[in-house]
Parts: structure tokens; sequence; C-alpha cells
């Protein structure tokens, strides 16, 4: 039986949201395994003289935990 857990990052890339969830994904594979889904919880941008500067995108990403070797 397969159990799952989920953590929450948040990623900011200055090219758009998309980029910023890659790169939060990049980041999250260097630490997680198991990875199989995440859901977009929020997206933000940092705006500078009336342009955005920074996108920023809130994940929650799902993993599933390894069985304990016995």
């Amino acid at each position: 039986m397969a159990i799952s857990s989920v953590t929450e990052v948040i990623g900011a890339s200055s090219k758009g949201w998309q980029d910023a969830s890659e790169k939060a994904l990049e980041r999250a594979n260097q630490t997680l395994r198991n990875i199989v889904g995440f859901e977009v919880v929020s997206e933000k941008a940092k705006v500078e003289n009336g342009k955005i500067r920074e996108y920023r995108v809130q994940l929650k990403i799902t993993f599933i935990l390894e069985d304990k070797k016995k």
C-alpha cells in the first residue's frame, strides 16, 4: 500500500509562471524522491516601475513515501 505526502515550495523566475514551476520542481527533485505530481496553489508577481520583475508560484508537491527497509 502506497502512502503519499505533500510539501509546499515556492519557485521564482524572471521569465514566467511555467518557468517558476519548472525551477521549483527541479529543486524539489534534488531533495525528494518519488514525486508523482504537483498543484499550483497560487501565482503572484513582483512589480517594479509598472513592469513584472519576478513571477512566483506556490506549489504543493505530492510524493510517495518509501517503505522502511527491514
